[in-house]
């Protein structure tokens, strides 16, 4: 006998509410357990709310019974949106679904190691491959029009030429400098020290120039603000936010003339680029980037092909052929 429509609302509505639990259990495991940032688990739970309720419409099973296939299928839903113009919807890039995957297994693993699951049915997923898309990267020559457009006789123009200078002398990400304090700053010793993703500290070497830009921005701020710690703050006395200072540099670009795609990641790029350039090796800049995987250095390390020529035009001028 089949089960009537009320039966099958109310397996629904329980399946739904099953998934609302072990959701929040997952984003505090995340929070607490794995020490994510406030960003990260913001995106995580929000690809998890996708996938869950495309679980749900189109299975209507509970977590703990979904399958390869089902993934699989969802992974195939997201790469048809991918492929869909912009009129439909905003295309979605192979490096976005592979770490919608990315969050789908972590949430697994945390089932699996929480014994909620016996087998994980992601194993044999496999993410699309993504992207290596080479970003802007600025000349030292657009670096310094950039600070010659900043007004050094005033607190706000110190400050945001040092935060300029920071940010490309160190290979900062933008969150790490607005939550950089007086206390991390060891300029006796040449480095700062950078509390990164997870919570993960790393040391920082930082050069003679950032430092007399930051003691001069910190003699004139420090009869506003003489008790708050964060480094960086804004007219208020409180510390920056990362839209103030992606707002600073847009400015300064626009200001300074350059045509490029511009934010405070660029002058990470730029760093990381110009490292390379010197003869760093790749292992020395994914620690100073506070990379955990090489892979995601060598997107930030590439060397742009005017100077791979040179290299090698260089290289076999040395070489006698004679």
């Amino acid at each position: 006998m089949h089960r009537s429509r009320d039966d099958l609302w109310r397996n629904m509505s329980d399946k739904a509410k099953r998934w609302e639990r072990i959701k929040r259990e997952y984003s505090r495991y995340i929070k607490t357990e794995k020490r994510l940032s406030e960003n990260t688990v913001v995106a995580y739970m929000r690809d998890f709310e996708e996938f869950m309720h495309y679980i749900l419409r189109n299975y209507g099973v509970s977590y703990e019974e979904v399958n390869a296939v089902m993934i699989e299928r969802f992974m195939g839903w997201l790469f048809e949106r991918g492929q869909r113009d912009e009129s439909q919807r905003p295309s979605l890039s192979r490096a976005s679904q592979a770490r919608r995957l990315s969050g789908i297994k972590s949430f697994y693993n945390f089932l699996l190691l929480t014994e909620k699951i016996e087998q994980l049915p992601t194993e044999s997923v496999d993410a699309p491959k993504a992207e290596r898309l080479l970003p802007d990267v600025l000349s030292v020559d657009e670096i310094d029009a950039m600070l010659a457009t900043f007004d050094m006789t005033t607190v706000k123009g110190c400050r945001d030429s040092a935060i300029v200078e920071v940010l490309y002398s160190t290979g900062l990400r933008v969150t790490e400098l607005v939550s950089l304090r007086i206390g991390d700053l060891f300029f006796g010793e040449g480095y700062i020290r950078i509390v990164g993703k997870g919570d993960k500290q790393r040391i920082v070497p930082i050069g003679a120039v950032a430092r007399d830009k930051i003691q001069l921005y910190m003699e004139l701020r420090r009869a506003k603000s003489p008790s708050e710690t964060t480094l960086f703050l804004n007219n208020r006395g409180k510390p920056l936010t990362r839209v103030m200072v992606f707002n600073i540099i847009k400015q300064a670009a626009y200001v300074a003339g350059i045509d490029k795609q511009i934010s405070p990641h660029t002058l990470r790029h730029s760093y990381a680029t110009h490292l390379v350039e010197a003869g760093a090796n790749i292992r020395q800049v994914q620690e100073l980037l506070g990379h955990e995987s090489i892979s995601t250095t060598e997107v930030y390390t590439h060397l742009d092909r005017r100077h791979l020529r040179s290299v090698v035009e260089d290289a076999f001028a040395e070489i006698d052929l004679t």
